[in-house]
């Protein structure tokens, strides 16, 4: 009995053993197992509790750090600034007359933003538009194409299209997003011809262009040349713009404010331009009387340096710019061999003959080589030095200098400017001097751009230049202006003002006032460069040695005018074997009391008594009859000093 008791605890004890050791088993297989599945789950939880970071933060840096930038985005998305163009200012001349104004017109643009993003879809807008705006289709899909897609600055499609196209092209808006209309203006320049070298005109803006005026469109128009381009911070004046909602291809939904623009200033310009259609008349009427087939002619005030008119013949249409010039008007232009849109008057360089013979004279008298009674023989007509000859247009009695400037005298001027016999001579380098003082070889710094320089040599500058020595031949020759002198129109016209008042050189204007949009008017006062570096004695003898050019000298002609004229005449060779000669004449008037000083130049139109002084003749007759007691004082400007009170 005993031993089957005992027997049972042993089984249960076995059991028990063996249970043991099977928890024992189970026990340290969990305890191998359970650090693997732990290690997972805490990597698990580091992952996700580093995302849930990293989310935040971008959370908190895109709704702090870049929240108002990326809401300023959405809200472009939604909000847009149109441009309201401020009208260009207008050009007119000294009593009021409209030189230049606007006109509407109607642009086809582009809004980048709002094109398809598929290229397909554009190039089948391309092809419908090209039948509509009457363009070539490739050149609109390579438009529509090369956009910034992201950008809703406006690109210009095509300019100036007609009422029809657009009204086609706004009923058609869904047809073509991205594509609309803009309402704008162009130039439109009255007697375009006439005034187009003082004016110049606008057009579209270049992308070179943009990147030197970067607040400025791709759609907006910009000032080319003359006036347009050198007050073309006056004229354009500052936009305004219209807000508005727009949905998500870009079609306006409602107006949210406007800014209105302000207008550009207007011009008021020193140009008469009765005279300037004067001018340019007479000058027409020479160049078909004479087939020659260019000219030029500047005006100025001699008592404030101001622009009374300045031609060109031939000139250009300059509307036909401010529209958008074809490609066939522009080539028609620019290989014309008769140069319509260069402007002789400030780029042309010429040589100016005799009428250079005043401030060579100035120059004598000034420097001692001669006094007013001193007296040059004629020699027949030639100035012969070893073997060379110096001729004159014709021969000469011994005169003093006014006698000289009135009977154009090449050998008293050959003289005085090389020497000869007793007469030393100024030398180059004292010609150049006196040249350079009244303003001839250097810019006169006028208020259009495009200026030349002209040219008066030195032995130095000849020797730079083709390395060959200066001889007494190139004084003679630069004493009567010829040789390697040249001058323009320009400058030729300012220095007989200079000679007109007595020593007083300014730097010519076209414009006298900019007209605010405001009320504000701002005058261009007078810019003198040089004054009294004439004594005023000297001064007098040179302006009635021109007074008699018109009494007793080459000039005659002017004698019946209804009041006096001074003037000189000047007859310039040109080509190889000076074959050709340009024909001047310089003048002023009234002689006492000068209101204008004149350079009228006739390439090719002989003598100057031959083609000049007739177009001068004509014009001033038509200017003082309109009033002959005097322009000025008539039209409330101011009077002009006594001749005694000159250059001080």
């Amino acid at each position: 009995m005993f031993d089957k008791y005992r027997n049972k605890r042993r089984m249960a004890r076995g059991m028990e053993i063996e249970d043991s050791i099977m928890t024992a088993t189970q026990k340290e297989k969990a305890f191998i197992e359970s650090p693997f599945e732990k290690k997972g789950l805490s990597v698990i939880w580091y992952v996700i509790i580093l995302v849930l970071l990293v989310l935040a933060g971008r959370v908190f840096f895109l709704d702090y750090t870049k929240g108002n930038y990326y809401a300023e985005i959405a809200r472009n998305n939604r909000i847009r600034a149109i441009a309201i163009k401020a009208p260009r200012g207008q050009v007119l001349d000294k009593y009021g007359q409209v030189l230049a104004t606007n006109v509407p017109s109607l642009d086809a643009i582009i809004v980048p933003s709002d094109l398809p993003k598929n290229e397909s879809l554009r190039n089948e807008m391309a092809d419908q538009l090209a039948g509509i705006l009457d363009m070539n289709s490739g050149s609109i899909r390579i438009e529509l194409n090369s956009q910034d897609l992201n950008s809703i600055d406006p690109v210009l499609l095509k300019e100036n299209i007609s009422q029809n196209q657009a009204l086609i092209v706004s009923e058609r808006a869904s047809d073509f997003p991205g594509v609309e209309i803009d309402k704008t203006a162009i130039r439109s320049y009255n007697n375009s011809q006439i005034f187009a070298s003082v004016i110049g005109y606008d057009g579209k803006i270049t992308q070179k262009e943009l990147s030197s005026h970067p607040g400025y469109l791709m759609t907006d128009y910009i000032g080319k040349t003359g006036l347009e381009e050198s007050y073309e911070d006056a004229l354009r004046g500052t936009y305004g713009a219209t807000e508005v909602e727009v949905d998500s291809l870009g079609h306006v939904r409602r107006v949210i404010g406007v800014t209105n623009p302000t207008p550009g200033s207007d011009l008021v310009l020193n140009i008469d331009a009765g005279l300037q259609e004067q001018l340019y008349n007479d000058m027409t009427a020479m160049l078909q009387k004479t087939g020659t087939k260019s000219a030029a002619a500047v005006a100025i005030d001699p008592r404030t340096g101001g622009v009374l008119a300045m031609v060109n013949v031939p000139s250009y249409d300059n509307n036909l710019f401010a529209k958008g010039i074809s490609g066939a008007d522009y080539k028609k232009l620019t290989s014309d061999p008769d140069l319509p849109l260069l402007n002789r008057c400030i780029a042309g360089q010429y040589p100016p003959g005799s009428t250079i013979k005043p401030a060579i004279a100035t120059a004598a008298l000034s420097e001692g080589v001669i006094t007013s009674s001193t007296m040059i023989d004629g020699l027949g007509g030639v100035l012969r030095v070893g073997g060379w000859s110096f001729g004159d247009w014709t021969a000469h009695a011994p005169s003093n200098v006014k006698m000289a400037i009135a009977q154009s005298n090449d050998v008293f001027f050959y003289t005085v400017g090389g020497g000869y016999g007793p007469i030393k001579g100024l030398g180059m380098d004292r010609m150049k001097k006196w040249d350079n003082l009244f303003g001839l070889g250097e810019p006169t710094e006028i208020d259009v751009p495009g200026e030349a320089d002209g040219s008066i040599p030195s032995p130095a500058w000849k020797q730079k230049s083709f390395n060959q020595s200066w001889y007494i031949g190139d004084s003679y020759h630069a004493a009567i202006g010829q040789g390697y002198v040249t001058v323009t129109p320009l400058q030729l016209a300012n220095y007989t003002a200079a000679v007109a008042n007595g020593g007083t050189l300014y730097s010519p204007r076209i414009v006298s006032q900019i007209k605010g949009s405001d009320g504000q008017t701002k005058t261009i006062a007078p810019q003198i460069i040089r004054s009294n570096f004439v004594d005023p004695s000297i001064a007098q003898i040179v302006r009635d040695g021109m007074r008699m050019t018109i009494t007793t000298g080459t000039a005659q002609i002017l004698k019946t005018m209804p009041i006096p004229v001074a003037g000189k005449t000047g007859t310039a060779q040109y080509g190889p074997n000076n074959e050709g000669e340009n024909s001047w004449f310089i003048s002023f008037a009234p002689f006492d009391k000068p209101v204008i000083a004149m350079a009228v130049l006739v390439p090719g139109g002989g003598e100057g008594n031959t083609a000049a002084l007739p177009v001068t003749q004509a014009t001033l007759k038509w200017y003082f009859n309109q009033d002959p007691a005097g322009v000025a004082s008539a039209k409330g400007e101011p009077a002009g000093n006594d001749t005694s009170q000159l250059g001080q």
